[in-house]
């Protein structure tokens, strides 16, 4: 039986989506078949993105960043968006069963008093983190029902 799919969308595909794709391959990728991409590709995926979560154990330094385009053609199961913009243009896509939306900071845009870039993308990480991680345990805890 073929894994369901899950397309993370961000709009440029550069931090948010790359983030949120190597959490859940790394927490459940035995279930799923993750990928992201982005409304507006930048084109690269933030090095400070590749950083922190090497920190964590997670290699995403082989990621590119793709246009959404490029899985209209494929089956996919699930879309979550991780930013506003691409949570409202984001197209329905064939055979597509489930959506969702789950907002985070830009993290290059969400630097706080007191705060670097870098702790600005841990923290927008440890988020993404907790959120992913859940939803990875808790489709293994439902064991083959969809969501």
């Amino acid at each position: 039986m073929k894994k369901p799919s899950v397309l993370i969308l961000c709009t440029g595909n550069s931090c948010r989506s790359h983030m949120a794709e190597g959490i859940l391959r790394h927490a459940a990728g035995d279930l799923f078949d993750v990928f992201s991409a982005g409304s507006k590709p930048a084109g690269y995926v933030h090095p400070l993105s590749i950083e922190v979560l090497k920190e964590i154990g997670i290699d995403i330094s082989g990621h590119t960043s793709k246009h959404l385009n490029e899985f209209l053609e494929r089956r996919i199961d699930t879309v979550i968006t991780v930013c506003g913009n691409a949570d409202q243009t984001c197209p329905v896509f064939p055979g597509q069963v489930n959506r969702h939306h789950w907002g985070f900071e830009d993290p290059p845009k969400a630097i706080r008093p007191g705060e670097s870039e870098l702790d600005a993308f841990r923290r927008i990480r440890d988020q993404i983190r907790l959120v992913f991680e859940t939803y990875g345990s808790g489709f293994r805890e439902g064991g083959s029902q969809r969501e």
